[in-house]
């Protein structure tokens, strides 16, 4: 049993597979006798106090301020690699999923917009299907296996990783609050010694995690979402060290399983339970969920492969040799798969403390919606379009 775990573990899909048992036990919990007790514990308060300085929040924005605020410090290391040796570590390199990428979060939004053109109170939500899962889709290239070309996983991984940026500079922008001077001098003074470090090459992550955790309460206190503080500590560990540590690497080792088997799965747990009661006919044609829903499926796919095949026609950019327009468009359904980072952005817009709760249902469906069509359209799609590696022939 303990071998067959380990097993699964080191599956490339083990991560997207746990998203989909948690977030399908989240809305099992929320449609059943047990619904309550599911939202009762999400709401159970949680409070941290040191001196005057005090945290007092529900334990679902724990999950979603605290735990995923861990999920971005991945992140951040995970961009800055492939800006410095990775993918996007050169013009010719980033500029294909670049220019995917930004199609894959303009025309969603646009078609969100355009469904919600008169209704001014869902307008808010317009961010939400900008958003690609990177476990999920990344979860179903790997149950195709071998026969995905190298340059298409390249692709995918680079456009989602620029995706993930765009979402952090959206919630930068768009989704801070009333501000609060003091918090945001503190965290000025922990950014500033973050930098300091990483420019003398300070190699302990134990350093990082302290001024870390201060510039985080700042964040938090400040009005800025404290997610952010996670992607400013990742940009701030510094890839190499003085003897040749690699600090960066050792700490994105440490937290990508922690992300992909209990942060993403716990904030999937959270943030999934849609409860269906009193929904019918009418939440499936509201704009809000058709919104969401055909920003993921539609806006995704034409946004992603529209941009991409005017950059290859026009010369901009340039096609893998084992990559074809046919699997950019596979990749481009895929994209749809919004999950994890679209329920984020729908806390942010419709989660605070005046909202609608019907709102965040009805985002929360199209979500659903959205990224289970997606998954299985683009599965499809890529399977049709890429060959099966052919085995060699055994010699008798």
């Amino acid at each position: 049993m303990i071998q067959q775990i380990k097993q699964f573990l080191k599956m490339e899909s083990a991560g997207g597979i746990l998203l989909l048992i948690f977030a399908t036990f989240a809305m099992i919990f929320a449609n059943s006798p047990l619904r309550e007790l599911y939202f009762d514990f999400l709401e159970m308060p949680v409070s941290i106090q040191i001196g005057l300085f005090s945290i007092h929040k529900p334990l679902l924005m724990w999950v979603n301020d605290g735990f995923m605020a861990v999920f971005f410090i991945l992140v951040g290391l995970e961009v800055k690699r492939e800006m410095l040796v990775g993918a996007l570590s050169s013009y010719q390199k980033a500029i294909f999923p670049a220019i995917g990428a930004v199609g894959g979060m303009v025309v969603p939004a646009l078609i969100y917009a355009l469904f919600n053109l008169s209704y001014p109170e869902h307008q808010s939500g317009w961010a939400i299907p900008m958003a690609t899962d990177i476990a999920f889709a990344v979860g179903v290239l790997a149950l195709l296996g071998k026969r995905v070309p190298f340059g298409l996983k390249i692709f995918l991984l680079a456009l989602a990783i620029i995706d993930d940026l765009g979402a952090i500079v959206v919630i930068a922008i768009f989704f801070s609050h009333e501000l609060s001077t003091t918090a945001l001098v503190s965290a000025a003074i922990a950014i500033a010694i973050l930098i300091a470090m990483n420019r003398l090459k300070v190699t302990a992550l134990c350093a990082y995690l302290v001024v870390g955790i201060i510039l985080w309460a700042s964040v938090l206190k400040s009005g800025v979402h404290a997610t952010l503080a996670g992607v400013i500590i990742g940009f701030c560990i510094p890839l190499k060290g003085k003897k040749g540590e690699q600090p960066l690497m050792d700490l994105e080792h440490i937290l990508a399983p922690w992300c992909s088997f209990v942060i993403l799965p716990l904030f999937a747990f959270s943030n999934a339970g849609v409860s269906l009661s009193g929904m019918g006919l009418h939440s499936l044609t509201s704009t809000l969920t058709l919104g969401v829903a055909l920003g993921l499926i539609v806006g995704k796919t034409l946004g992603v492969f529209s941009f991409s095949y005017l950059a290859v026609k026009l010369g901009i950019a340039k096609l893998s040799d084992d990559v074809n327009l046919k699997q950019i468009f596979a990749i481009a359904v895929l994209c749809g798969i919004g999950f994890t980072m679209s329920m984020f952005l729908a806390g942010l817009a419709f989660g605070g403390e005046e909202a609608d709760g019907k709102f965040m249902s009805l985002a929360r469906l199209g979500i659903l919606i959205g990224s289970s069509v997606s998954a299985i359209l683009g599965y499809v799609l890529l399977k049709r379009f890429t060959k099966p590696v052919k085995r060699a022939k055994s010699i008798a």
